[in-house]
């Protein structure tokens, strides 16, 4: 796919991800992220302390490793987007990327995982970019007759059945990341506007990334992600709130409660 992506994506509004938040380094002590002299970053999961709660400590490890592959082959497939008006600036923000992405990852169970890595292992050899048809999707809401022009007979098209199933997934999702903003609202006030009626042409909710990245899981990869969400919200977690977590245990923060303080 050849269509060109939305260029929308800069300074807060560039998360890399439909949770994760941008914490803003200038006003605290603690680096967002620290890297090298190649920019690539020096921490990792096993630095901040994370690990997944799904996984044995055995298989911790293995995880992350999943993990980190699944990002770098994302950034892979983003350097090869197309933006419409040049190449865009978070296109050589690995080490942002790389943190959001990663933060996300690591809440994810090893079958989802591997299932999502076939996804983008599948993608190349079909010639097509999951990240390029993400942002594709998302201007479905943001600028739709350019979606429906230059977008939309590129794409895979999405059955009924798995449009409903998705809404289903986004509206645990967007309950949510409003719950995490009602209780800590600093970090929250970093994060995407919440809902897809607040989307323009340059800005992009969490709802609507959601269903941008959504729609680009095979019927295999979207079933375990429905039913890791789903047992995610039988047990009272919060998605957004563990994968933010993340984020700022990334960033060189204690816990979300320190992170929120220092904002």
């Amino acid at each position: 796919m050849n269509a060109p992506m939305q260029a929308e994506h800069a300074g807060k509004e560039f998360t890399g991800e439909h949770d994760s938040v941008k914490v803003d380094a200038a006003s605290t002590d603690s680096p967002i992220v620290t890297c090298d002299a190649n920019g690539t970053p020096t921490g990792s999961a096993q630095d901040a302390g994370i690990q997944n709660d799904t996984a044995t400590d055995a298989g911790a490890q293995d995880a992350s490793s999943s993990a980190e592959r699944v990002v770098r082959h994302e950034w892979e497939q983003f350097q090869l987007t197309n933006n419409e008006g040049g190449r865009a600036a978070c296109q050589g923000n690995w080490p942002v990327f790389h943190q959001m992405r990663l933060s996300q990852f690591l809440t994810w169970n090893a079958p989802l995982l591997n299932s999502y890595a076939h996804d983008l292992d599948e993608a190349d050899e079909q010639g097509r970019n999951l990240i390029t048809e993400k942002y594709g999707r998302m201007m479905a809401s943001t600028v739709p007759e350019d979606f429906h022009r230059n977008i939309e007979p590129y794409i895979p098209r999405l059955s009924d059945v798995r449009i409903t199933a998705q809404e289903q997934v986004i509206g645990t999702q967007v309950a949510w990341a409003d719950d995490f903003r009602s209780r800590y609202p600093k970090l929250g006030m970093a994060m995407r506007v919440l809902r897809t009626s607040q989307d323009t042409e340059s800005v992009t909710s969490f709802e609507t990334y959601l269903r941008g990245e959504l729609g680009t899981y095979s019927e295999q990869t979207f079933r375990l992600y429905e039913t890791f969400v789903a047992k995610l919200h039988a047990s009272g977690r919060n998605l957004t709130q563990e994968t933010i977590r993340n984020t700022v245990l990334l960033g060189g923060f204690h816990d979300l409660e320190e992170a929120e303080a220092l904002q």
